[in-house]
């Protein structure tokens, strides 16, 4: 898996960053569980979910070097976007702690999970990852779940996560100013 985009924003990093560098080419070329696709996938959602441009950029553009199918940048992009308004108005109904809100129809529209370009345990799993970096506790447990209950393990769950939480780590690092 070539990191040609990757590398050259992982030089970018300041020195207290370091373990994050190193962290970062880690969970995207060494030993996993997780399938390429699936790696890629994590990886281009929490990129987004990360809210960093410049982390985005270089991860779609070192997946598609990598020869990733659209299907997957597509489910992780739309992962990124849904989980965007689920993990606010869940998050909210969690935090409240009012059962009247959990009685309430949500009425938002989130057809894009059902119809998965790639698979419906991939794109949970996508969605598992945006939803661990926007701290939505009812989604992560949800998303956890189905992904289990479709085949997923532990150890790709647990992969998938590592990710997530290396890529909010690399857009904090890029943010730093340092």
């Amino acid at each position: 898996m070539a990191l040609e985009a990757l590398e050259a924003l992982r030089q970018t990093f300041p020195e207290i960053a370091k373990d994050i560098k190193l962290n970062l080419q880690n969970v995207l070329e060494g030993e996993s569980s997780l399938t390429s696709e699936q790696r890629w996938g994590v990886a281009i959602a929490s990129a987004i979910a990360s809210r960093n441009a410049q982390l985005r950029d270089a991860t779609i553009a070192d997946a598609r070097k990598a020869g990733i199918a659209q299907a997957v940048l597509d489910d992780a992009a739309a992962s990124a976007v849904v989980m965007g308004m689920n993990n606010i108005y869940y998050r909210f109904r969690h935090m409240v702690g009012k059962e009247s809100y959990s009685q309430k129809r949500a009425g938002l529209r989130m057809m894009r999970i059902g119809q998965p370009a790639t698979s419906k345990s991939d794109l949970e799993l996508f969605s598992l990852a945006v939803s661990a970096i926007h701290g939505c506790e009812v989604c992560v447990q949800s998303h956890e779940k189905t992904v289990t209950d479709h085949g997923l393990t532990e150890d790709q769950v647990n992969d998938a996560i590592r990710i997530a939480a290396v890529f909010q780590a690399a857009a904090f690092a890029l943010q730093t100013g340092l």
